[in-house]
């Protein structure tokens, strides 16, 4: 059966890949965009490879976004992200993603969407998951986005330009509330493990926080070791899905288990303390202010979901979460919060304060690397895609 091209451009965004459209040309009912995305991606695939596709493999790379002129008047484009499931025929659209997020800016620059008057570009990007926006500023050359520069973000090699996002009040991304019950602390059932407490924020994207000796981890672990544990990923979707109904974000654990796989993040946290990363590097406690492993659509994660650290600086500044009692860092401060991940370290910085007698958050900001890696055309199968009429520019 022929294929045909589907025009796109292949981008890292901070530790993420994924192949970014334009609105334009994809099908106008976007129910038709999920057999696309599968088939670029290569999903489903049983051997957890992706091999035919551009996916790599593991939830970080295997990402879709699409980006095109925006919706509102506060925003230059519009921005949808899709996780895409690895070994399922799932596409998810709950969510969205800090890295890839690092790579619209310069996408909608170097597409033309944007254009830029002098040496560094602010675009404000309206995220469709969320209903939020995101101010991302980084240098340009020439009119296209730099990419050469000295900023290294641990778990990518060498250095490149610099990316400013602000998530402007990224509380309730999900559920509508920065606290979905209202609650710092809350205790949940777990088989197996008995009644633990957590914290369940949303911020940028909801996240269960849980002390990792509550669940008879170090919070150090490496992910291949967390990934090499049938019992241990077992222990962790149980607390996603407990936690998922919880926060309103499921109806039931059945529709967490089959309809909504990636939410929330899972975050076992650790006070500061000794470290390993992937590279070999020794991190202390005076490297950091708390420590995370993240499970990210039932996936230990090889560094941290940007949206997740982002959550997990905003809790830390939420007095009586498990974030707050494990960091260092003084819940009043407006210093950045050092994160130790297994790929190193992410300082993120986030302002708290309260509005109507509850927590919130104003705003969280990170610094990321991207880079425009491939464009021309996906192809992917003609039966995919609906009759031109229907189809991609239509």
């Amino acid at each position: 059966m022929p294929q045909i091209p589907v025009r796109a451009v292949y981008m890292r965004g901070g530790t993420s890949r994924a192949i970014v459209f334009r609105p334009e040309d994809l099908p106008n009912d976007k129910a038709d965009w999920d057999p696309i995305f599968l088939a670029a991606i290569g999903s489903p695939d049983p051997n957890g490879r992706q091999l035919d596709g551009l996916g790599g493999g593991i939830s970080s790379l295997s990402k879709v976004a699409v980006v095109g002129p925006s919706t509102r008047p506060d925003a230059d484009v519009d921005y949808t992200f899709a996780q895409v499931a690895v070994g399922e025929p799932l596409v998810q659209y709950r969510a969205n993603c800090g890295n890839i997020s690092s790579a619209i800016g310069p996408f909608a620059v170097d597409e033309g969407l944007v254009r830029p008057d002098g040496s560094v570009a602010k675009v404000r990007i309206h995220n469709t998951n969320t209903g939020k926006i995101i101010v991302a500023q980084f240098p340009v050359v020439d009119g296209r986005a730099a990419v050469e520069g000295d900023f290294h973000l641990d778990g990518v090699a060498g250095t490149g330009a610099p990316i400013r996002l602000s998530f402007l009040e990224p509380g309730g991304a999900a559920t509508g509330r920065l606290l979905p019950t209202g609650h710092a602390q809350d205790l949940l059932d777990i088989e197996g493990v008995g009644r633990i407490a957590v914290s369940l924020v949303d911020a940028a994207n909801p996240t269960v926080f849980v002390e990792a000796a509550a669940l008879g981890f170090t919070g150090s672990e490496h992910p291949d070791e967390l990934a090499g544990n049938p019992k241990a990923l077992a222990l962790f979707e149980a607390l996603r899905v407990a936690a998922a109904v919880r926060m309103g974000i499921v109806a039931d654990e059945d529709e967490a288990r089959t309809r909504t796989r990636n939410l929330p993040i899972v975050s076992l946290l650790a006070a500061p303390g000794e470290a390993t990363t992937l590279k070999g590097s020794r991190l202390s406690a005076a490297d950091m202010d708390i420590m995370t492993r993240m499970i990210s659509a039932g996936q230990p994660h090889r560094a941290t979901p940007l949206t997740a650290a982002m959550c997990l600086a905003v809790a830390v500044r939420i007095p009586g979460t498990v974030a707050s009692r494990l960091a260092s860092s003084d819940p009043g401060s407006e210093a950045d919060i050092r994160v130790a991940h297994p790929s190193g370290v992410i300082p993120v910085a986030s302002v708290v304060g309260a509005k109507d007698g509850e927590a919130f958050a104003q705003e969280a900001v990170v610094y990321r690397t991207a880079r425009r890696l491939m464009e021309g055309a996906v192809l992917v199968p003609s039966r995919l895609v609906p009759k031109p009429a229907d189809g991609p520019g239509a």
